[in-house]
């Protein structure tokens, strides 16, 4: 007979430091000394007092069970206000942010240790809260939606590793009252009424030319930035709206599916010096429209345009601005159209990744602050440029100009999260890793959804042989974009790494099914090619794979990137001798040297004797 396994249902609180690894680098000791300090005076205390229980402790985080998922919600919501209130009296150093995560499932019991699939989704949950959040499963929110203070807010359904199913998570606003209390607690005047809730949808592109997709799709995300400021409005992120993209869709029930109240669609039409814009304001709950108005003017007015539906939709939904509010809404980037329309462009030229591309991407970028030399983001742009063509000596450009124009963009905006990841990458390229987790950390802070944050942080951490920790970052990144087939491929290597084969499946499918709409789109750009050569070789389709190889060459036969990533996939297919070959031409003449001393398709031949020749004459050379 099998031993029997005691089983109950409980709550499960996961709680972790964000940026843990940064903060100790930065200063080990005061970061050691407030954590102890932490779970002295706030972490146990109030575990106790809502009838906890902490089973685990780890050097940054912990795992605590409750027979109440109410005592479970209110004791992380008591955790991270007691977090800012502590934080508040440590002014001169780095904050200290915790992540928490909630689930109710069954647990395996055993002494005092808890274990289990509902142990698990908790700290998967975790991962998947904000710094300063909470993120809770659909489990958690059917027991105490409506019952306690706090607004529950929709993230979709979450891929998390060692789990099949899809889990549906919800942050926590904390600041939020739900409807029905809402309306309970205006009547009394306890309380200010519930903040609207709205989801942008990407506008359509109406031009007839596909090319002119980044300017649609910049349209909309300035559009979700410029609402995100107001105070009285939630705004569902991009990366979640951007999964309608392209598809034909119903508003009321992307209004159910998004917990949203109103939606916003429109359209983009460009051609020569004239733009066209409509939008549509919907009633998510009986589908009327609000608001309508389309607009036909000089392409000039794009800035005006913008504001004018800003403002409109703030005029609708009868929501006050601040005096500060007024004033960030009406902040633009750059006053110059010309050179808003130049940065678009580098943007979609930046996601496309190879060594032709990404040149193409600089000239954009740097014409658009020769435009308007006080556009932060295009330095932004300049740096996160220089530096991929640095690593692969695409370009002869120096980290100390790199970190210059990122500190230009800082010195323009200090507070802009591209530019605090763009001087994390030349950071961690000239060796300075804890400065360039700093960054990393300060953009996520700013940005959680910053795109090139997550990615550039993930190959941070895959560098230093922390897979878990790139997992996370990968993960993100690619459910931030929708177009992400690169976090997509590599979080398959590092899936491989971990014997964990049921995700490395899936997120090769999921980085071969975007790779192929890239290619189809791009047939002459070779990155997609590379990184689909790779996730076929991976998923086991030698034959495609080699075609995938053949054609990659075929694109780019000098690319040093094209060159690495087709050994690696010779190498997921057995064939040393093949990637050897390509790494001989690889290897000596890349600066990314702790990237193949880490990368875990390279452990085949790490015994090698030519890959031992290899190593030798480049790190001694």
């Amino acid at each position: 007979m099998g031993r029997f396994m005691e089983r109950k249902l409980a709550a499960i609180l996961a709680a972790d430091v964000a940026g843990y690894s940064a903060l100790m680098e930065a200063d080990e000791a005061d970061t050691f000394e407030r954590l102890r300090a932490g779970h002295k005076d706030l972490f146990d205390p109030e575990v106790r007092k809502y009838h906890g229980r902490i089973f685990k402790l780890m050097g940054d985080g912990l795992l605590a069970e409750f027979g109440s998922v109410f005592d479970a919600v209110e004791c992380a919501a008591a955790l991270q206000r007691g977090m800012i209130e502590r934080n508040a009296t440590f002014p001169e150093s780095n904050p200290i942010e915790i992540r928490i995560g909630i689930n109710l499932g069954e647990v395996i019991v055993e002494g005092e240790d808890r274990y289990g699939e509902g142990v698990n989704i908790a700290a998967r949950l975790q991962s998947l809260a904000d710094p300063g959040g909470i993120c809770v499963s659909g489990k958690v929110l059917k027991e105490v939606e409506k019952k306690l203070a706090y607004a529950f807010e929709p993230m979709g359904e979450q891929l998390v590793k060692n789990i099949t199913e899809p889990i549906a998570c919800y942050r926590v606003n904390l600041n939020q009252t739900p409807p029905s209390r809402a309306k309970l607690l205006t009547q009394s005047g306890s309380a200010a009424p519930r903040r609207t809730s709205i989801a942008v949808l990407p506008f359509s592109n109406m031009s007839g030319d596909l090319e002119q997709e980044y300017f649609s799709d910049g349209i909309t995300e300035d559009i979700i930035t410029d609402l995100s400021k107001v105070s009285g409005l939630h705004v569902i992120a991009r990366n979640t709206v951007f999964t309608y993209k392209g598809r034909p869709v119903k508003i009321q029930q992307v209004a159910q599916e998004l917990g949203v109240r109103f939606v916003l669609e429109g359209s983009v039409r460009k051609a020569g010096s004239r733009v066209r814009v409509t939008g549509q304001l919907v009633d998510g709950g009986d589908g009327s429209h609000h608001w309508a108005e389309r607009y036909d003017r000089e392409l000039t007015d794009i800035f005006a345009i913008q504001d004018e539906i800003t403002h409109a939709i703030v005029d609708q939904l009868k929501i006050k601005l601040l005096p500060d509010e007024k004033e960030a809404i009406n902040a633009t980037p750059t006053e110059d159209v010309e050179a808003y329309t130049y940065y678009l462009r580098g943007r979609q030229f930046l996601h496309m990744c190879s060594k032709s591309y990404m040149l193409l991407a600089r000239r954009m970028f740097a014409r658009a602050a020769e435009i308007d030399p006080g556009y932060a983001r295009a330095y932004a742009g300049i740096a996160n440029c220089d530096s991929v063509l640095y690593s692969w000596q695409y370009a002869d450009v120096s980290i100390d100009t790199i970190l210059a124009t990122s500190a230009k963009a800082l010195e323009l905006d200090p507070d802009l999260a591209d530019a605090h990841a763009s001087r994390g990458l030349a950071l961690q390229y000239d060796g300075r890793r804890g400065e360039a987790a700093c960054e990393f950390d300060r953009a996520l802070a700013l940005d959680p959804d910053l795109h090139e944050a997550n990615y550039f942080y993930g190959r941070f951490f895959f560098e230093q042989g922390d897979f878990d920790r790139a997992a996370e970052l990968f993960e993100h990144a690619a459910q931030v974009r929708s177009d992400d087939y690169r976090s997509a491929v590599l979080l398959a290597s590092v899936y491989r790494s971990l014997d964990r084969h049921a995700d490395m499946t899936r997120v090769a499918r999921l980085g071969l099914d975007r790779a192929e709409r890239e290619l189809n789109l791009h047939p002459e750009n070779s990155s997609p090619a590379q990184l689909g050569a790779l996730a076929l070789a991976h998923l086991g389709e030698r034959e495609r794979a080699k075609e995938w190889a053949a054609r990659t060459l075929a694109i780019d036969p000098d690319d040093l990137n094209a060159l690495y990533n087709i050994a690696c996939t010779y190498l997921i297919m057995d064939e040393p001798e093949s990637a050897l070959d390509l790494l001989e031409k690889t290897i000596p003449r890349t600066k990314q040297i702790m990237w193949w001393q880490s990368d875990p398709d390279l452990d085949p031949i790490r015994d090698h004797p030519r890959y031992k020749r290899l190593v030798a004459r480049t790190t001694t050379g």
